[in-house]
């Protein structure tokens, strides 16, 4: 059961509870005379359920990044906090969409469900949108025939594996993101065209993530949110708090 399904049963339940004590057995307590500890902790209880569950169901979502698929630009351990109405209000628990308010952009960072398994969440850059026609040739991507600028950085260490990596700075269609690419790993090289209602995702250290390259597009019914702010980050290997990272926006 997820913690969302838990949220809807906890504040139903308190609700009622709630609410069959202020309609009837309210009236039938002599004066002064306390509520019984079910009663009461389901009145002190309902708000916190309620409001929790319409703030992530409905504004934001926290989300802890799990691998370094995302490196440069979210490390594991970093915990991310994610607008859930950026891409249309969603029903919770069922996360069917019921308002539309924008569609997901070239270079936004997203949580969506995993195609192969719903139940897991991942994120990842989103590449193409419906329709694009994408290739990625010597590890370099072109969209609708205009190949993204890269511009080299630095050699570097991936902190999560260890390796070392090639630093760029990647120009998405106008948004300005670092990669990392590993000089000793043959390109997959690929050209597509996006499907109606789906997205194409890549994380951006490029040649250590698992993404559509290999389980294919995203549909829309899948997508959760855009990541916007890293509000927390934590160094697993050093146990240690990321200082330099906390409040910083996601490009």
């Amino acid at each position: 059961m997820n913690f969302a399904l838990w949220l809807l049963v906890l504040s139903l339940i308190s609700g009622v509870i709630s609410l069959i004590d202020i309609l009837v057995w309210s009236k039938k307590r002599v004066p002064n005379q306390a509520p019984n500890r079910v009663i009461e902790y389901s009145r002190s209880f309902f708000p916190v359920f309620f409001i929790v569950l319409l703030v992530r169901s409905f504004l934001i979502e926290p989300f802890r990044i799990p691998s370094g698929s995302l490196e440069p630009t979210l490390l594991v351990g970093d915990f991310v906090a994610v607008n859930k109405f950026a891409y249309g209000f969603r029903l919770p628990v069922w996360e069917k969409k019921v308002i539309s308010v924008s569609n997901p952009k070239t270079g936004e960072i997203a949580v969506f469900r995993w195609p192969p398994d719903p139940s897991l969440d991942f994120i990842k850059r989103v590449i193409g949108v419906p329709g694009d026609k994408i290739s990625y040739h010597n590890k370099v991507l072109t969209i609708n025939g205009k190949p993204m600028k890269q511009k080299f950085i630095e050699y570097t260490t991936d902190e999560s594996s260890g390796n070392t990596v090639a630093l760029y700075q990647e120009d998405l269609n106008g948004i300005k993101h670092s990669i990392f690419v590993r000089p000793n790993i043959p390109a997959v090289d690929f050209d597509i065209t996006v499907p109606k209602g789906h997205y194409f995702m890549m994380g951006d250290n490029r040649d250590d993530s698992a993404d559509s390259r290999y389980w294919g597009y995203v549909a829309d019914e899948y997508l959760r949110g855009k990541a916007f702010m890293v509000w927390m980050s934590w160094n697993g290997k050093t146990d240690m708090v990321r200082w330099n990272k906390l409040g910083r926006m996601i490009h």
